[in-house]
């Protein structure tokens, strides 16, 4: 078997089906960016039929990222695969992933199709993705709760058709480690052809077992892994490519294989990750977790000062802590801003876009004396909010005062008009918000507001995020300053700029 692990993230995909998470355009470039810079081996970029948009954002991926292959998911539909052949021309690497499902509740419940029918559809799937490139990867939906021999009919069929990657997904997070292990060593021996193709494991986290089975997955033979930055994705999420990748390498005396990940820019993409989509990473998560190095028992502090392995099994530096020291400041000029936001992934359309963002910039190093490279992240986020946002922030006073209701006034620029509103209530927050939605005329309902520190120091950004659901959509909305008032009202609009932005994307699923 081969010694090298493919890493197929698809953060841009499956994890942007998580509520709330959708990203523009300009963000999943961005974020792919990071992922080409970190070696990323496939990069899923979205669901080109889903929209328009959506189609965009593949297409724009595809012509801007350089080093890795570029994907996109179609259904068993030609409408599917040609749209997702489409968006993928520019790509110096493509890969078009097609699915059905396999499964007898799937097919019966859902597709309303005979095994003998979807095993056709598999088939024509493949032949006409091949049409449009030679790397086609196939997946029987719900492999986790399907029929083994089934299993192996459809594989060896759509191997025989042009698959070059079989991808078993436990698509309802359903399987255990041992279990799913064994199903990939099964499906590799009793396919007939199965060396002509690489075996991939893409597991959900609903029993919290997505990194366990994709290990087990790896041990038995799977080759390519489908994973996203912190986990992200639909219900508990995907298997989380930070945590996979340094168990291999960790543990390099059970696997017979590592990936070509460079793991120092880990740590930096789950922290843009986490600041485009909302999607908070808990202090104590694995690798990319605030406490992840930390050692608080006097024990383990004693421990580690003498030898760092008594504690630590891995090296805080080898995934990017500790890397980012100071950076910019307030006497940094125009252009130094501007490579240093190059490196960073950032590349501005306009000079009217560069001047915005370091405006923001100067006027944020009035306020603080260092400036990091997770503040600058914050800055790009939010500017490139406000390009395109219809409401906008101008002006917020709010009075605090114990045992008194607090007051808000704010103005907002609604269509270029200004407008301006005060409330008074128990909090500043509220009030806030409750002005806000006097000048907004749609109703939602505030379902997360949570707070947290970009860096560290009593002068940090702080960040917030707010969710808000609106008809049955869900959208995040993120805002950061130095003050965290101003920084809840820049999230709440910036969330209600989405709401009021109409979509209709189709779900893959669906």
């Amino acid at each position: 078997m081969s010694d090298k692990l493919i890493i197929f993230d698809t953060t841009l995909r499956d994890g942007e089906q998580s509520p709330g998470a959708s990203m523009t355009k300009d963000e999943k470039i961005r974020i792919a960016k990071v992922l080409e810079k970190m070696h990323v081996d496939v990069i899923e970029a979205g669901f080109a039929i889903a929209s328009s948009g959506d189609f965009e954002a593949v297409q724009a991926v595809a012509n801007t990222i350089q080093d890795s292959t570029i994907c996109s998911l179609a259904r068993a539909l030609d409408k599917d695969i040609d749209r997702a052949g489409e968006a993928l021309k520019g790509a110096n690497s493509s890969c078009i992933h097609t699915f059905i499902a396999t499964s007898d509740i799937h097919m019966k419940m859902k597709l309303n199709m005979t095994p003998e029918q979807v095993v056709k559809q598999a088939v024509h799937a493949v032949k006409r993705a091949r049409n449009w490139t030679d790397n086609v990867e196939f997946s029987p939906e719900d492999a986790g709760r399907s029929d083994e021999d089934f299993l192996c009919r459809i594989i060896e069929a759509a191997i025989e058709a042009g698959a070059t990657t079989i991808n078993i997904p436990d698509t309802v997070g359903y399987n255990i480690p041992h279990q799913f292990g064994e199903t990939i060593k099964s499906l590799i021996e009793r396919v007939p052809n199965s060396d002509k193709a690489i075996f991939s494991a893409h597991c959900h986290n609903d029993l919290g077992l997505a990194v366990a089975n994709s290990l087990s997955a790896v041990l038995n033979g799977a080759r390519q892994v489908e994973c996203t930055i912190n986990g992200l994705g639909e219900r508990a999420g995907n298997t989380s490519l930070e945590e996979l990748v340094m168990a291999v390498r960790t543990r390099q005396d059970i696997f017979a294989c590592d990936t070509g990940i460079d793991a120092t820019h880990i740590l930096s993409a789950s922290r843009l990750v986490s600041s485009v989509t909302g999607f908070i990473v808990q202090p104590n998560k694995a690798i990319v977790g605030a406490n992840a190095f930390a050692h608080e028992a006097g024990i383990h502090q004693d421990g580690v000062l003498k030898h760092r392995e008594t504690y630590e099994i891995m090296r805080a530096e080898d995934v990017g802590w500790n890397a980012n020291s100071l950076v910019m400041g307030k006497h940094s000029g125009r252009n130094a801003f501007k490579v240093r936001m190059q490196e960073l992934g950032v590349e501005f359309d306009s000079d009217d876009a560069l001047n915005s963002t370091f405006k923001s910039f100067k006027e944020l190093a009035d306020k603080k004396h260092e400036i990091f490279d997770e503040d600058l992240q914050a800055l790009v986020s939010e500017s490139q909010n406000e390009e395109h946002e219809s409401i906008q922030l101008v002006a917020l006073k709010v009075s605090s005062q114990t045992g008194e209701q607090n007051s808000a006034r704010i103005v907002l620029s609604i269509d270029a008009k200004e407008v301006s509103a005060t409330a008074n209530t128990s909090g500043a927050v509220d009030a806030t918000f409750s002005a806000i939605n006097s000048l907004v005329d749609v109703e939602v309902n505030l379902q997360l507001y949570s707070v947290s520190n970009v860096t560290q120091g009593t002068d940090a950004l702080g960040e917030v995020n707010v969710r808000l659901e609106s008809d049955g959509r869900i959208v995040n909305g993120q805002g950061a300053d130095t003050d965290i008032i101003i920084a809840s009202a820049k999230a709440y609009v910036n969330a209600l700029n989405k709401i009021l932005v109409i979509t209709d994307r189709a779900h893959p699923q669906v």
